[in-house]
């Protein structure tokens, strides 16, 4: 089941993220799709608010992967960008962290598809125009 959010601001696409963190119970992976500036990193930011993270998120374009510890649940930040094969994917700990009980959060997951699981929550973020994006939120819920 979809749902569909219109956000007008970066400030309105962190208030649909930390809405959807609320109801979250560790475990979850939360794919990323957009192209780039969409709003992916600040929709992170959203879901480490919503979890109750107090510091700084930024993209882990160069790091792969930044670890938001602190919250009611660990997030896990993935940048999957560069991860071309499977091996790439092994190397960023990816299946360890699926493991850990936290909240995955994967942009560029298209990279990786092939590696989601089933449940994967799957947002996808598209520009309406300069500063109005459309949010998909997909739950993967049968009606």
């Amino acid at each position: 089941m979809n749902n569909i959010f219109i956000s007008n601001s970066p400030a309105d696409t962190k208030k649909i993220a930390a809405q959807l963190a609320e109801g979250l119970i560790g475990g979850e992976v939360i794919a990323f799709y957009g192209d780039l500036g969409m709003g992916k990193t600040c929709f992170a930011n959203g879901l480490a608010d919503g979890l109750g993270f107090k510091g700084e998120v930024s993209s882990p374009t160069f790091a792969i992967i930044n670890e938001y510890i602190g919250g009611r649940l660990p997030l896990y930040h993935f940048d999957m960008y560069r991860v071309t094969c499977w091996d790439d994917l092994y190397t960023t700990g990816y299946f360890e962290y699926l493991e850990s009980g936290g909240v995955l959060a994967v942009e560029w997951s298209e990279n990786i598809e092939a590696a989601l699981p089933d449940n994967t929550i799957k947002v996808t973020i598209k520009r309406l125009d300069e500063t109005t994006r459309e949010i998909t939120i997909d739950r993967g819920e049968n009606p």
